[in-house]
């Protein structure tokens, strides 16, 4: 019993935070930690970021015929996928925060670099990273890449949707200040507001009890990102051209967090001291690129269902399955020859003999 207690154990009270929402007349005590193993805490955040990755793949892989992808290939592709994104979804976020991972001679602390678990990860680091990788596979591979792209935004909605709770977990990922009825409020949530500079003693005390909160960010993105998810649903269903789906992706979310993060209180920015948050700036200028483009492309007039993909593949394998066809076909004309030889030939009647006949 003792070893079962040394090898799993429950997360004690000191990392739980309290969440409320007066307006909606809701409660929480978040506990970011789920259990621990060996003395090691797993937290919620990396569970709830995992369960996206598997929900998306798995209704990636029902999806695929769709995009004449199997689901063999989303498996391969994911092997080289998640590993770039764990580093990439990093490495984002400590370019653009260079400073707090230096060391006073300038040089990088691993240490900190490597500490995944202080919450500095940034999603377009994923999203970059994962498109460079289908990329390589798919040329490799001779795939399409946009007919792979189109399936592939179906799972970075999902992951994305589902992986924002993880931010409520952490209570972290909010907004600025509202007194909006779905105002999020806590001790955690005035004391960062207050540390920060977001509001004076006043506002701070205002959290506190609830008359004041700040917006919740992670839930507009998980609601925004669903919605997405629906459209592109039935978009991809009727789609005119490959990578129509990869064009709204990159429009939607952009458009999305172009003014969510306009909100946040803990965005990226350009360089120190600057007032050009990153993700806003790359968010934007995605999105308008992208809806240009999606523009573009629905107006063209030579946009065929034979031209997509996934129906060039069941016109290939059409062809061939015809072409084997016919060259089966004489091997069987030749046996029915061979019998027809074989069979006896039977004399013709004698126009005479069958006139005496009738008579």
């Amino acid at each position: 019993m003792d070893f079962l207690q040394n090898l799993i154990a429950l997360p004690g009270p000191e990392t739980v935070q309290n969440v409320f929402f007066p307006g909606l007349g809701l409660n929480f005590d978040l506990n970011r930690v789920a259990i621990i193993i060996l003395g090691r805490p797993v937290y919620w955040y990396g569970i709830i970021i995992a369960s996206g990755l598997f929900l998306a793949v798995w209704l990636c892989t029902r999806w695929s015929g769709r995009f004449g992808v199997n689901g063999d290939q989303i498996i391969d592709m994911m092997l080289f996928a998640v590993p770039a994104a764990l580093v990439a979804i990093r490495a984002y976020y400590v370019v653009f925060n260079l400073s707090i991972f230096q060391n006073e001679d300038g040089s990088l602390n691993w240490g900190k670099v490597l500490n995944y678990s202080d919450g500095g990860l940034a999603i377009y680091g994923a999203i970059i990273s994962s498109a460079i990788v289908l990329l390589i596979f798919c040329h490799v591979r001779k795939i399409s890449f946009l007919a792979f792209a189109d399936l592939g935004v179906h799972g970075l909605f999902i992951g994305q949707l589902v992986g924002r709770w993880g931010n409520f977990m952490n209570v972290e990922a909010f907004g600025s200040a509202t007194a909006a009825p779905w105002r999020m409020c806590g001790s955690t949530i005035a004391d960062y507001m207050f540390r920060n500079g977001y509001v004076d003693e006043a506002g701070y005390q205002a959290i506190l009890s609830g008359s004041l909160g700040v917006h919740p960010t992670f839930f507009y993105e998980s609601a925004w990102n669903f919605v997405g998810l629906i459209l592109v649903y039935f978009m991809g269903k009727k789609r005119k051209f490959d990578g129509q789906c990869f064009l709204f992706y990159v429009f939607w979310y952009g458009l999305g967090r172009a003014w969510i993060e306009g909100l946040r209180t803990d965005s990226l920015y350009l360089y120190v001291g600057s007032t050009i948050r990153v993700s806003q700036l790359v968010a934007a200028l995605s999105a308008l690129a992208a809806g240009i483009v999606l523009l573009v492309m629905l107006l063209r007039k030579n946009n065929r269902p034979e031209n997509l993909y996934v129906n060039k593949l069941a016109a290939q394998k059409a062809a061939q399955a015809a072409s084997e066809s016919a060259e089966a076909a004489p091997e069987g004309d030749d046996v029915k020859q061979a019998e027809k030889e074989k069979a006896p030939e039977v004399p013709e009647r004698d126009a005479e003999d069958e006139t005496h006949k009738e008579e």
